[in-house]
């Protein structure tokens, strides 16, 4: 097949969007299929392009068996507002406009784009059509909701309604509307999207290289940090608006007399600086830089507990991708969503949720996971058995492979 993908966040990018669709991209290509990308500059989650991505506007990568990948300008604010990230977003679409206009030459039989953003979606859908293409969004966050359900921008007014009114007809154009969790695919049909052409296409984690190691084996963060005989709580990935990540400094000062425990919070985004000042004088808490890939299967399993946060209302519009990961490692998760949000029923199991927002109830289940090692281990283990069960990669992208075949035969 020639496929088109269309994003914001590709590789070399480590956390978030651009680590999956990256990772897609490359498993096409390896299968054989014909897959051009066009997407932006690295700058995610620091908000600032990669050193060695600036000083040329655009660039295109070729690398024998992966896809051809087309790189175009973007305007990434240092300090990202809601007004400054859609002139980010915005940005990204009309710098990606020639190279997707160029696109429609090559004859894509797929145009694949993804949310965010959604600034694109118009041009996927221009160029489809053009080519005679179909076309597939897959939703990996529902930004515009979020933006106004996060208080990025007004929740009411004519930008509101005028902002919904379009997301819900160019989203309603798409040939298959595709989301990584089930109460996703159900904001989709909610926003009119025939449920024949909706599809779950949920994030995944490599089994194999993401796995538990043994109790009694050497960690080499533990090792390095000093923190060999501690009960670490570890929170990895983006450092966003979205993470609620305000809870983790007063919880961190709560247990700052237990000689036991520890929090190692690691990662990169636009709320870092205000975590590092909230506990720069906290000596039970260390602040790691996001890692390299090769070293994520050791942070992983540096943990005890994982501490997935999430601000009230965010657990729908967005499904953290971190927490395949956690998963896969086999280590219990504490996780703060609202209830009969798909955050809570897959936690639910391999570990403790607790309501959003309330720090009362994060500590006790802080308190109750610290004290009950044969329930860590016994969350640990289903949350292992979980990841393999719903989350391979293979299976999963070979059941993506087969929904893009029947999408190009017509079935």
């Amino acid at each position: 097949m020639r496929i088109l993908i269309y994003g914001l966040n590709y590789a070399p990018e480590l956390t978030g969007i651009g680590k999956y669709t990256g990772e897609m991209s490359s498993w096409l290509a390896a299968r054989g299929h014909d897959v051009h990308v066009v997407t932006a500059p690295p700058y995610y989650p620091a908000w600032s392009i990669r050193e060695d991505y600036r000083g040329k506007l655009y660039r295109t990568e070729k690398v024998p068996g992966e896809p051809i990948v087309y790189r175009t300008p973007l305007y990434v604010p240092a300090k990202p507002t809601g007004v400054k990230r859609m002139v980010h977003l915005f940005s990204f679409m009309l710098g990606s406009l020639p190279v997707m206009l160029r696109e429609i030459f090559w004859q894509p039989q797929i145009v694949f784009t993804v949310e965010p953003t959604f600034f694109g979606a118009p041009l996927a859908l221009l160029v489809a059509q053009t080519a005679g293409a179909a076309s597939w969004l897959h939703v990996q966050d529902f930004e515009v909701d979020a933006a106004f359900d996060l208080g990025l921008l007004p929740a009411e007014g004519l930008i509101h309604d005028f902002a919904l009114g379009l997301e819900e007809f160019f989203t309603q154009a798409f040939t298959r509307v595709s989301s990584i969790s089930h109460k996703m695919v159900e904001r989709a049909l909610a926003k009119g999207v025939p449920v024949a052409r909706t599809i779950l296409f949920p994030n995944w984690v490599d089994v194999d290289a993401i796995h538990p190691q043994a109790r009694d084996t050497a960690n080499s963060f533990r090792r390095e940090l000093g923190l060999e005989d501690k009960i670490i709580l570890l929170y990895s990935g983006n450092m966003g608006a979205k993470q609620g990540l305000e809870l983790l400094a007063p919880l961190a000062r709560a247990f700052e007399n237990n000689a036991r425990v520890h929090f190692l919070f690691c990662g990169d985004g636009a709320f870092r600086p205000q975590l590092e000042t909230l506990v720069a004088h906290l000596p039970n808490v260390t602040l790691l830089p996001l890692q390299p890939f090769s070293r994520l299967n050791d942070l992983l399993n540096a943990a005890d507990i994982h501490l997935l946060p999430q601000r009230a209302g965010a657990a729908d519009l967005v499904m953290p991708s971190k927490l395949t990961g956690m998963l896969s490692s086999g280590r219990p998760v504490i996780a703060t969503a609202d209830h009969g949000t798909q955050v809570e029923q897959v936690v639910e199991g391999c570990g403790l949720v607790v309501p959003a927002e309330d720090a009362p109830a994060l500590h006790a289940a802080v308190q109750q996971l610290i004290d009950d090692e044969p329930l860590r281990q016994r969350l640990g283990a289903a949350a292992r058995e979980y990841a393999i069960e719903h989350l391979g990669k293979e299976q999963v992208l070979l059941q993506f492979e087969r929904n893009l075949q029947n999408l190009v035969l017509g079935i």
